[in-house]
């Protein structure tokens, strides 16, 4: 009985996803000064802040809401603190993103980010821990009541970014089209 022998290489294996990345990265190129500034007026962006302030307006509304309804000040300072638990961390997190050592290159953005993200993470479950301490009669329902309401804004802040401006129109390009441009330039 002869036994199968099994020759195989690497090299022989069809990669199609490779092939396609590949493809992909030869047909990309880096924007220029005046196609960046296009890009940027087309598709603005949204601040940080912007959501942080949010956050504080829907905290308060919500707190004032359940002081009108209950009529309960422990229920309203639990919503309070409920609030306060995503703000405060998430104006520490913006602030450190916006510092000058996470925006110096793209490995320290990267860390920077994962960085803050663990302080934010970390202030807000202490504040948690510490809410019997600092808050009279903490009632924990209202309390993630408020934490919840205030944390929604971030997908309310995704729904109402700002809009495209007026006059500048996206210019797209089907794939097809470019590449029936390159074949005729060569």
């Amino acid at each position: 009985m002869v036994e199968p022998s099994y020759n195989f290489r690497f090299d022989d294996m069809a990669s199609p996803g490779f092939d396609a990345a590949e493809a992909d990265l030869e047909q990309s190129r880096p924007l220029n000064a005046q196609e960046a500034q296009d890009l940027r007026r087309r598709l603005p962006s949204l601040s940080p802040w912007g959501v942080i302030v949010g956050q504080c307006l829907v905290g308060v509304a919500v707190v004032l809401l359940t002081w009108l309804v209950s009529g309960d000040g422990v229920r309203a300072w639990s919503v309070a603190y409920g609030a306060l638990v995503v703000v405060l961390p998430a104006a520490v997190f913006a602030r450190g993103l916006k510092s000058q050592f996470s925006s110096l290159n793209v490995i320290t953005a990267g860390f920077g980010f994962f960085l803050w993200e663990i302080v934010k993470i970390s202030l807000s479950v202490g504040m948690l821990f510490a809410a019997p301490g600092l808050v009279d009669e903490i009632d924990w329902l209202f309390l993630l009541l408020g934490l919840f309401v205030t944390m929604k804004v971030y997908w309310l802040a995704l729904v109402i970014r700002p809009k495209q401006k007026p006059g500048a129109g996206t210019q797209t390009m089907a794939l097809d089209d470019v590449k029936s441009k390159q074949n005729l330039k060569s």
